[in-house]
């Protein structure tokens, strides 16, 4: 690992996940340096520990003196941030995301950087219900998975030290995908996931249903108490994978629905072994 040399590290945006990354590297040893426009994060981190300097503009001085910057930021904002304040990094710095759609954002970035500083893209598989820095918490990324997602742009170096971030994170399995098979995963295992929670608490306006209710119902909408903003934004950029899974279950549910109304019993039996089959896979993991 290169890290030893890399002392001061920027988050770039500290919500739930650059607050996380800021807990999780602080407690290591790193000095920690974060920029984020709203000032009452700043201060709460500042008078919480989680940061050692922080600024709500991108103050030069702060950015010029960081070895290390981890981008959680929207992403229709990745890119301007780039191009307005890149002048300041430092030559040879490595940059890296946690930004949750890939192949709209890793390629605009990468080629308006400049020559002498490394992108290496990733998406930590991790995440809570609530957002913001309050809420943020590192133990969030043990067990969990890490993608990191580089291009022909990057080096084998670049990609180890990626991959070494998320060891040093805690993350279990780290796993690299290119940005077009990143983007198509996830369309189903995270933005479908969550499509399928929004559409199952809009079904009904019933406010008793929680007098009501069991486990499983509190598990599959626990993500349905989602960030507006982020997550339609995410759904956009990642349109046409998210529409093609949104399809693949819209048939398997008329499919389900089929049997039932022909009393299927055996045809329901056979889709219920094949669903416990496949979920025993993660009981193995």
């Amino acid at each position: 690992m290169d890290w030893i040399t890399k002392q001061n590290i920027l988050i770039v945006g500290l919500g739930l996940m650059g607050g996380s990354y800021a807990k999780g590297l602080r407690r290591i040893g790193y000095h920690l340096m974060a920029i984020d426009t709203n000032t009452e994060t700043i201060k709460y981190a500042l008078e919480n520990g989680i940061i050692d300097e922080g600024s709500d503009f991108p103050d030069p001085k702060i950015i010029g003196k960081a070895d290390v910057v981890i981008f959680g930021l929207y992403p229709h904002i990745f890119s301007d941030w780039i191009k307005e304040n890149q002048k300041y990094f430092k030559s040879g710095i490595r940059i890296t995301d946690v930004t949750g759609v890939k192949s709209s954002v890793v390629y605009a970035v990468q080629s308006i950087l400049r020559d002498d500083i490394e992108f290496i893209p990733a998406h930590p598989m991790a995440g809570r219900e609530v957002y913001g820095v309050q809420n943020s918490d590192d133990s969030i990324f043990h067990n969990a998975n890490y993608i990191v997602t580089p291009t022909d742009k990057n080096t084998e170096q670049g990609i180890e030290w990626c991959k070494d971030l998320g060891r040093l994170l805690g993350f279990k399995r780290i796993s690299i995908l290119s940005p077009e098979e990143h983007d198509e995963m996830i369309g189903f295992v995270s933005q479908l996931t969550h499509v399928i929670a929004v559409a199952l608490m809009d079904c009904t306006d019933n406010a008793h249903l929680v007098d009501y209710t069991g486990d499983s119902f509190r598990d599959l909408t626990r993500i349905a108490n989602i960030n507006d903003k982020m997550w339609s934004e995410l759904f956009l950029m990642n349109k046409q994978p998210l529409l093609d899974k949104i399809d693949v279950f819209v048939k398997e549910m008329e499919t389900l629905r089929d049997m039932l109304k022909a009393d299927d019993k055996q045809g329901l039996r056979e889709k219920m072994q094949l669903s416990t089959k496949r979920r025993a896979l993660f009981n193995k993991k």
